[in-house]
């Protein structure tokens, strides 16, 4: 583990922008020194066309499957690709100590994809749900260089961090939310953020700890600019 990974920094990059042959499509299974991780390409997906990727978060104690499933309904028909790591431990590093194997396992993931795939730089994001979402934050902040779009939902907090670039924010969270009540996490976090000079577009809807299927679909609306 580098010393960027220590800091929550990511050093992947996308290719140049020129056609790759043809890779494989739909759901691949990762299994790297550093972790695994599950990338779903579009049966659509071409070489010489670049496409939108997200990176996605699941919860503490979920799956690579379900961070995948955060915006998998929408893939197909908008092209997007997307990369589901499964953290190292119960929950993201930064939850548990301080940014390393996890940072590490997501710089991996995307070197795999982008060696194999060509991808838009000006269409990365990364999200995720409940402590996902709050390691998306935190994570997507400092690599503002790299992600252009942070998709949070439900998150708990938020870690300020040394980062470069200006990211955009989509934060959704539910009222009645019992795991992580808004008053303490969202109706602050959205508030710093905005602080700290980010564009955020927030959703309050009434719901429990959960993340709509209309939501998800304007997140993914939003990320890749569409009316």
């Amino acid at each position: 583990m580098g010393e960027a990974a220590a800091d929550g920094r990511l050093t992947a990059r996308p290719r140049p922008l020129e056609a790759l042959p043809s890779a494989s499509t739909g759901v691949q299974r990762l299994d790297l020194n550093e972790g695994t991780a599950l990338v779903y390409v579009p049966e659509g997906h071409r070489g010489d066309r670049p496409s939108p990727l997200a990176v996605m978060f699941h919860g503490a104690g979920g799956t690579a499957e379900d961070g995948l499933a955060l915006l998998r309904p929408f893939a197909d028909e908008t092209g997007l690709i997307l990369l589901a790591p499964k953290s190292r431990g119960p929950t993201w590093d930064l939850l548990v100590r301080r940014y390393g194997p996890d940072v590490a396992l997501i710089d991996a993931s995307l070197r795999h994809v982008f060696d194999r795939y060509l991808v838009d730089p000006e269409h990365l994001a990364v999200g995720g749900f409940s402590d996902g979402a709050s390691y998306a934050l935190s994570v997507g902040a400092i690599n503002g260089d790299l992600f252009g779009h942070v998709i949070a939902f439900s998150p708990g907090f938020w870690v300020p961090g040394d980062g470069e670039g200006s990211p955009s924010f989509f934060v959704t969270h539910g009222t009645n939310d019992g795991i992580l009540p808004i008053a303490s996490t969202s109706r602050r976090l959205v508030p710093m953020l905005e602080r700290a000079g980010y564009e955020v577009r927030y959703h309050e809807f009434e719901g429990d700890h959960v993340v709509p299927g209309d939501l998800a679909a304007d997140a993914v609306m939003w990320f890749l600019g569409a009316p």
